[in-house]
């Protein structure tokens, strides 16, 4: 009798073992681990320019080397910035060993895509995670940089910076916020349109939340779901704009967010700018369609966390830059976006 009761005590704590073992996988598995920062950018620091996706003309080159050296920075690339393979910067293979080598370069500070386009989900299963690392740097972009911010996040925990390409406009707003955030960093600070762009905010759900922001290009946030790089959304706040796509295709992948889940234990959603989203009311299929926000009043109605719709991010002048992982207040209210801590080191 002792014996079995001796075999019964044994099993339960191996039990409970197993379960917390599971606990901590699980737990691997959300991505719960330290977060890794960059050093804040200096003026006069060395930025690299890299083509991770569509190609670029020398226009393109040279109105970023021109946006970057006005901010104060010096720039560097490599010739093979240039390279073409269709519609992409070259093959796959090139693109990510020009990344890979930019993250290896002690010269470089920062690094900045010249634009989006397509093609970064191509080259993510080519890039050295452990390099990256093991030589932490800012790296920003948007749209299709999206991917190679979500992958970059996930294998390393290192902070990534959704903001301006180097062929956007780099306007008093955003290079305000851009440098508020990379070059002379603050606590509490708090990001909300300027005065005249806030009659676009509209409150889908009111209320406040607390959260690591993720998110980007919907359309590419959406690509993630179902691979290796794609991050859990438990707890987070998550943002997403996107451009040129008809209401139904936003519809459409906001629909699967929610069916796989997405929007379950999220903290919150801030929706940005939907550039070229809306059908025109002159349009004879206007009468046919639903507007954004019916839209979103559809999906994140029934929800019970703060949504709002209008912030000034996206494939706009006026941007926000929003750090990966950085814990922050979403303010659905007031419409802002406030980060709680330091997205560098």
């Amino acid at each position: 009798m002792k014996k079995n009761k001796l075999i019964i005590i044994l099993l339960i704590s191996l039990l409970i073992l197993s379960c917390k073992s599971a606990d901590s996988l699980n737990k691997k598995d959300n991505f719960n681990i330290q977060k890794l920062k960059s050093k804040k950018l200096n003026i006069g620091a060395t930025i690299g320019l890299v083509s991770p996706a569509s190609l670029i003309k020398e226009k393109h080159l040279h109105e970023s080397i021109r946006n970057l050296e006005a901010l104060g920075f010096k720039v560097k690339y490599n010739n093979e910035i240039k390279s073409k393979y269709g519609y992409l910067a070259g093959p796959d293979s090139l693109r990510a060993a020009d990344l890979n080598q930019m993250f290896a370069d002690d010269e470089i500070d920062a690094i900045c895509a010249v634009r989006g386009g397509y093609g970064c989900a191509r080259m993510l299963d080519l890039i050295d995670y452990e390099l990256i690392k093991n030589n932490p740097k800012i790296i920003i972009g948007y749209s299709d940089i999206t991917s190679l911010l979500y992958a970059i996040y996930k294998k390393t925990s290192l902070v990534c910076f959704h903001g301006p390409v180097g062929t956007s406009t780099f306007n008093e707003y955003s290079v305000e916020h851009l440098k508020n955030i990379l070059v002379t960093p603050k606590e509490n600070y708090k990001m909300a349109n300027l005065p005249e762009d806030r009659n676009n905010i509209v409150t889908i759900n009111p209320g406040k939340a607390k959260g690591e922001l993720i998110g980007g290009n919907l359309s590419i946030v959406v690509s993630m779901i179902g691979t290796e790089y794609d991050i859990d959304s438990k707890d987070k706040i998550i943002f997403l704009e996107d451009i040129g796509e008809e209401p139904y295709r936003i519809d459409r992948m906001l629909t699967q967010m929610k069916l796989a889940g997405k929007f379950d234990n999220c903290s919150g959603v801030a929706l940005g700018v939907f550039k070229n989203c809306e059908i025109d009311k002159d349009d004879p299929e206007f009468e046919e369609s639903l507007t954004l926000l019916k839209i979103f009043k559809d999906i994140f109605g029934d929800l019970e966390i703060p949504v709002v719709y209008g912030l000034s991010f996206g494939h706009i002048e006026n941007k926000f830059t929003l750090p990966f992982g950085v814990e922050a207040k979403l303010d659905a209210d007031k419409g802002s976006i406030t980060l709680l801590e330091k997205a560098v080191r």
